[in-house]
């Protein structure tokens, strides 16, 4: 019996711990305007964004959140248009199409290396040949959803959840409309930590109604 007190405890104590050791101001910080109409985890990024190159192909960051996020919790990642100069809205609107079509995951990684390893990516040209070779759409399926309706709601929408956050920097993730994780305040002592870190917050923050 005292054998399964002792366990029982020791659960309590390690969520208690687990818990404890996330604190507003530090590991996260609260909007002073909360959005409640906005996805319950959202991600901004850009694909011009070396430290959003870091997170998504070094860290997996985005990968660990997911896995991490009880099954009845979406993330949604938005693109943001304040870097890469002109062709910044272009792929805003790209990535719209991705999520049009349902292949963000297969163009995610082609685009980042496009734009930031080899350089390929220059133009709305060659941005549409990664789609057609990453993801296996036409041309002309390229091309109808750029100039859908739909692709042009979702560039509005990625456009005003920044703006109801007042985003300042990217990369940047907001649970339930009313945090914002601290990136500098996480755990940097090791690669591993800090994604963990990161995970684990934002499991947290998603608790907090």
């Amino acid at each position: 019996m005292k054998k399964i007190w002792f366990a029982l405890m020791g659960l309590v104590l390690a969520f208690s711990a687990s818990a404890a050791q996330f604190t507003e101001g530090k590991q996260y910080v609260s909007l002073p305007k909360p959005v409640a109409s906005e996805p319950q985890v959202m991600e901004f990024f850009s694909f011009f964004c070396p430290h959003c190159y870091q997170f998504e192909r070094i860290y997996h960051v985005n990968d660990a959140v997911k896995k991490n996020l009880p099954a009845d919790t979406k993330l949604v990642k938005y693109h943001v248009d304040f870097l890469g100069g002109d062709l910044g809205p272009v792929v805003t609107q790209a990535w719209a199409v991705a999520m049009a079509l349902g292949v963000e995951d297969k163009v995610t990684a082609p685009i980042f290396d496009g734009i930031q390893k080899t350089q390929t990516i220059t133009d709305p040209a060659s941005l549409k040949e990664t789609f057609v070779k990453a993801a296996g759409i036409s041309a002309a399926d390229y091309d109808a959803a750029w100039n859908s309706f739909a692709v042009k709601a979702l560039v509005a929408q990625q456009q005003k959840a920044a703006a109801d956050v007042d985003l300042r920097g990217v990369p940047a993730m907001f649970v339930n409309g009313k945090y914002m994780v601290n990136n500098g305040g996480l755990n940097t002592s090791s690669m591993d930590n800090f994604v963990a870190d990161y995970a684990n917050v934002v499991k947290f923050l998603v608790s907090q109604k």
